[in-house]
């Protein structure tokens, strides 16, 4: 199938089919204690998504923010069953979850301090190579200007460095936020002690997050050194995946111990979420265009005009959330079986 005929598919699945979670969405809508329709069946969740509305973020990146919510909304209400039943003694879960919540709130700006990173209003920024472009970090900048400068790099290469260099410097953002949010996790514990138990309970899930922090670190290093190798050697013909977050899960798991069938097993099941990433990605750039068309049609006040790109946009912007659902809890699982896996083999 050609890439006409592909983008085709795409848009004429987007119109017709919002899909299963779309129906669930449009025929189950959910409402609170005043009748008042909703999006999540977690008040604060519902709160985050307001306040986003009004913040009016980018089409695209208010897209992520809904994926990334229903992610933790999907956690918070497997917890809840958790905490029923008693599996969750040591409050490790808890933590965890509302680690995950505060890393919400500070990667898109609600956490009441100002974000620093520069904010993309048009998602299609990201493709251009222009000669300002910078990572926020030195040696990220002076990586990429070499291999930028090199000659050994095609136009199509250098977009797909320029994503590699994006999803690290992405990393390193998203590792300051996790640090911040475990200090200012370590102080509360520290103030709000009551007893010596709980005090230990709550030193062994911090002693944890210490562990997670000193993990990413270790990725982030190993992931700068293959950036590092790529900008110096160049894009191998015989590379197995293109998309950083695949290229990340592929390494992460050839450092895990497995065995050749467990990882021919997982390179498939990689490729496919390749597909699923890059469908995304495609979905999010109609998106930003859908919403383009949309504001330029509002300008021309034609109310016909209006209304129908208004529903072509509202079916986008659902599907590309949709969808952001989907392949972040595909990566959720991918990475899961991954540590499992791993572990299950260090152990033997």
């Amino acid at each position: 199938m050609n890439l006409q005929c592909f983008v085709a598919v795409l848009c004429l699945s987007a119109g017709v089919m919002a899909g299963k979670y779309s129906r669930e969405m449009n025929e189950a809508k959910l409402t609170n204690s005043d009748g008042k329709t909703v999006e999540f069946r977690i008040a604060k969740l519902n709160q985050v998504w307001e306040k986003a509305i009004r913040m009016q973020l980018s089409p695209v990146r208010q897209a992520e923010l809904h994926s990334d919510l229903k992610i933790q909304e999907k956690d918070e209400l497997q917890w809840k069953k958790l905490k029923v039943e008693g599996l969750d003694e040591n409050g490790e879960k808890e933590a965890q979850l509302r680690r995950n919540f505060n890393v919400i709130l500070a990667k898109y700006g609600m956490d009441g301090k100002r974000d620093t990173r520069p904010l993309e209003s048009n998602y299609l920024k990201d493709h251009d190579t222009k000669e300002g472009d910078t990572f926020d970090d030195p040696r990220l900048d002076k990586l990429w200007n070499k291999a930028k400068n090199s000659g050994k790099f095609s136009e199509e290469e250098l977009l797909s460095l320029r994503r590699e260099f994006q999803h690290h410097k992405d990393k390193i953002h998203e590792y300051n936020i996790v640090m911040d949010t475990v200090t200012r996790t370590e102080a509360e514990v520290h103030k709000n002690v009551i007893s010596p138990l709980e005090g230990e309970a709550k030193e062994h899930v911090l002693h944890q997050k210490h562990t997670e922090l000193k993990q990413k670190m270790r990725d982030l290093n190993q992931g700068f050194e293959r950036l590092r190798k790529l900008s110096h050697e160049g894009f191998s013909e015989d590379s197995e995946f293109r998309e950083p977050r695949v290229i990340e899960l592929w390494e992460a798991a050839k450092r895990a111990n497995l065995s050749n069938d467990e990882l021919d097993s997982l390179k498939e099941e990689l490729r496919h979420f390749e597909t699923k990433v890059e469908k995304h990605s495609h979905y999010q750039e109609q998106l930003e265009l859908s919403h383009q068309k949309l504001r330029h049609v509002e300008a021309l006040g034609d109310t016909e005009h209006i209304q129908r790109n208004q529903e072509k946009y509202n079916t986008l912007a659902e599907k590309t959330r949709e969808m952001g659902y989907k392949m972040k809890k595909h990566m959720q699982d991918l990475t899961n079986k991954i540590s499992r896996q791993g572990l299950n083999h260090n152990e033997l």
